[in-house]
């Protein structure tokens, strides 16, 4: 870990639906890790003094679905590289009529619905139990620089809310949607988990941004809203991506 010739990074971002480059200047590494290769080599450019490594979630081309994304492959690089603090932009769908597509929520809580994940470091308690406290998932250092980061560059972006994590790679049915709506949460996306838990296990402070892409199965009240499509999907979250740079470009002087 301590290896003077290993790249090195001050922080990491994680590319989702539709976001696969960070910088056209980067340098590429491949990294390996005991959990086997990330989804795509990472690469690292330099933002004034800071080093940003870059790492696509969904590998090249959107190559993993979101339940054979290596998700401890690519936390670990992260941890490889040494980063500070770990960046989590991500596509969502709506579950609130107040929380409108190209808008953002920086969300400061998660509910996992996904199963069949590896979704801890910790396969064996070889040297006596592990239990990660995760009351906290977002650290809130880093949603506060987030925040005033959007602020920074006029986009719309949601003090906190409730990510619930589907397993995917299917849409929620209309009565799953109302589920998750009635319960009180805010938006539905199917990778948060395990990013976020297993960022806690390597000791990253973690910060998720939710890009609104849609409203999930519709909204009850708003009949003429349909619901999502991955066209929909891609296309929005295409039309709104030059928001996410900006918004990143903003924070990252800050974030570590």
């Amino acid at each position: 870990m301590n290896d003077p010739s290993r790249p090195r990074a001050d922080i990491g971002v994680f590319g989702g639906t539709g976001f696969y480059r960070f910088a056209d200047d980067a340098e590429t590494h491949e990294i390996a890790t005991p959990w086997g290769p990330p989804s795509a080599p990472v690469h690292i450019a330099a933002f004034g003094s800071t080093r940003v490594a870059f790492l696509p979630r969904h590998g090249a081309g959107h190559r993993f679905p979101p339940h054979r994304v290596n998700y401890r492959a690519n936390v670990d690089a992260m941890r490889r590289l040494g980063v500070r603090a770990l960046v989590s932009p991500f596509a969502a769908g709506s579950l609130r009529p107040e929380i409108r597509p190209g808008e953002f929520v920086v969300c400061d809580q998660i509910v996992d619905r996904t199963w069949g994940r590896e979704s801890t470091f910790h396969d064996e308690f070889e040297d006596g139990p592990v239990h990660t406290p995760f009351a906290e998932p977002y650290d809130p250092r880093l949603r506060r620089v987030v925040l005033d980061a959007a602020a920074e560059v006029g986009v719309r972006a949601h003090d906190g809310g409730t990510v619930v994590v589907i397993n995917g790679p299917r849409f929620s049915s209309r009565a799953e949607s109302r589920w998750h709506r009635d319960a009180g949460w805010h938006v539905v996306n199917m990778t948060q988990s395990p990013e976020a838990p297993l960022a806690k296990e390597a000791g990253l402070p973690f910060v998720g941004i939710a890009l609104v892409t849609d409203y999930d199965a519709g909204l009850d009240e708003d009949p003429d809203v349909e619901p999502v499509t991955q066209e929909a999907v891609f296309a929005v979250f295409e039309a709104n991506l030059h928001k996410v740079r900006e918004l990143l470009h903003a924070a990252i002087p800050n974030l570590a």
